[in-house]
């Protein structure tokens, strides 16, 4: 029994189902637990093309955000859990990214469609939807332009949505159906693209499927595209942020040690990140118990930098803990986090020499997000050095704020989206001037 439960897959099974439940009691803990459903319905039938905190009352209120996690999650869960599914790095990647846009994008409504696309592309390829689960989750990515379909367009006016309609349901079945098809097609060329240094590889495919739908709906079919509203900051509630990460990974720190995590685990943090499996590589425990202390290391950067603890940060904790199994870890992240400082005070003292307005400072939320996916880029730091790690970084920086104008707001992986762009766009100039530390040691050992 030991044995089995020490099986990878198993482990990630059992952690996915912990977080689900530790979800569903936080929506029926919390103090606005008498308003959950109307909060669910209110999460499912607004706007989601730009950042929203749905902690905030006007969307799901604090109970019926985390019901909305915990549903989708349990969707995500039976996926894992059908024949064929066998969870991996990958696996945890996709699920965790997914929870943690159903803080503030990803519903139990707009999920759907998207998944129809893929299980028709299941039955066409003749595989089991189980062995494309991974491929299920990542298609969410577009889920607020599934929403968009469903209830705002053409209007390009939310003030004005109607609920439910027809015309609503078949635009976002169309719409969701082409996604879900076309996604599971392009990813498993996305590797080639950044050379596996982009964690967030579903990235790129669905951000050009996302740049080729918002040019034929807002350029070809309507004059111009939906007015957005930008991103705030919003309200800030600490305290029930640390509670609930702090039972989280506190929980995946016991699990961990319990597993015997601790004896590899200083072996993890040595390791670079590039193309690998933790899970395979170091053992269930020690992936565990960097889900917990990675996780812990997420939140102790955004207390310092005076992050405001809305469900949009809230969340992306959990996007950029994602990647604990596949590639990150604190030793080749805080290079990621110190690249976003130095370009934060790098670009506010060009803003007073210049005199203009500086609007990116590090706890601004798009900053706070963009530094979530900027941690896709963490074998770079990994492999090349921590200096590689800063100037990548810095690169993600400037460029997270102005890549949404491709997508006009619709694509949640934007920030994954930008460091494969970094990485495409970069990466050839590092591999012609340098050496990874790898072949650097084996060049100081002449072997």
């Amino acid at each position: 029994m030991k044995e089995k439960f020490q099986n990878p897959q198993t482990v990630i099974r059992w952690l996915f189902a912990g977080f689900t439940v530790i979800c569903l009691l936080a929506a029926v803990l919390v103090s606005d637990r008498g308003g959950m459903l109307d909060g669910l319905v209110r999460i499912c039938t607004q706007s989601g093309q730009t950042v929203k905190s749905y902690f905030d009352p006007s969307y799901g209120g604090f109970s019926g955000t985390f019901l909305n996690v915990a549903l989708v999650c349990a969707v995500c869960l039976g996926l894992y859990c059908l024949p064929g599914s066998k969870p991996d790095g990958v696996s945890v990647l996709a699920f965790f990214l997914t929870a943690g846009f159903c803080f503030w994008g990803t519903t139990i409504l707009n999920i759907w469609f998207s998944f129809a696309g893929v299980l028709i592309y299941c039955l066409v390829m003749k595989k089991k939807p189980g062995a494309m689960a991974n491929a299920f989750l990542f298609s969410t990515g577009l889920a607020p332009l599934i929403t968009e379909m469903l209830f705002n367009y053409p209007t390009l006016d939310a003030a004005s949505a109607s609920g439910f309609t027809l015309h609503g349901i078949l635009l976002a079945l169309a719409v969701g159906i082409f996604i879900g098809f076309v996604f599971p097609a392009v990813l498993p060329h996305s590797p080639s693209m950044h050379k596996g240094y982009d964690l967030y590889n579903a990235a790129i495919p669905i951000g050009l499927i996302a740049f080729f739908l918002r040019s034929l709906l807002y350029k070809v079919f309507l004059p111009a595209p939906p007015a957005s509203e930008g991103v705030g900051l919003g309200d800030s509630f600490p305290v029930l942020s640390f509670v609930f990460c702090g039972v989280v990974f506190g929980l995946a720190i016991i699990w961990g040690l319990a597993m015997g995590g601790g004896k590899e685990y200083g072996k993890l943090l040595r390791d670079s990140g590039y193309n690998v499996d933790y899970g395979t590589k170091y053992g269930s425990g020690a992936s565990v118990l960097n889900f917990g202390i990675y996780g812990l290391f997420i939140v102790l950067y955004y207390v310092l930098i005076g992050a405001k603890w809305n469900a949009a940060t809230l969340g992306c904790v959990f996007c950029m803990v994602c990647c604990c199994f596949k590639g990150s870890h604190p030793a080749n992240v805080w290079p990621i986090m110190a690249g976003y400082v130095a370009a934060a005070f790098l670009t506010k003292a060009l803003c007073a020499a210049l005199g203009t307005d500086f609007t990116t400072a590090i706890n601004a939320q798009a900053i706070v997000i963009g530094l979530c996916f900027a941690n896709g880029l963490s074998p770079v730091a990994g492999s090349y050095g921590w200096l590689a790690g800063v100037v990548f970084a810095m690169l993600h920086y400037g460029l997270v704020t102005s890549v949404p104008f491709t997508h006009g707001g619709f694509l949640l992986y934007n920030g994954g989206f930008t460091a494969g762009l970094v990485c495409c766009l970069f990466l050839p100039v590092v591999e012609a001037f340098f050496h990874t530390k790898q072949e650097r040691r084996q060049l100081k050992t002449g072997k």
